[in-house]
């Protein structure tokens, strides 16, 4: 027991623990992406959505560059508006 108290305050000094809003908005934007949580939601205040919308986004450098490089079939020039067929 005197381990996991010194743990606990070894915690508190270096790190605080995750605000409710924080947990909440990274569990919805887990399971949900955002255009379908504003569609479903009349009022959602700002700072939720901010949060939200942060824990959207991906974390690793992994992800960034999975997320980044998604193919849209925009690669065929003639699929680009203003491209050469125009």
């Amino acid at each position: 027991a005197a381990a996991t108290a010194q743990e606990f305050l070894l915690l508190d000094k270096t790190q605080s623990p995750e605000s409710l809003l924080d947990i909440a908005a990274r569990k919805v934007a887990e399971k949900w992406p955002f255009q379908r949580v504003e569609e479903r939601f009349e009022r959602i205040p700002e700072p939720v959505q901010r949060r939200i919308i942060y824990w959207s986004f991906p974390r690793s450098e992994r992800e960034i560059c999975m997320y980044s490089s998604f193919s849209t079939g925009a690669e065929d020039p003639a699929a680009v508006p203003g491209g050469p067929t125009a």
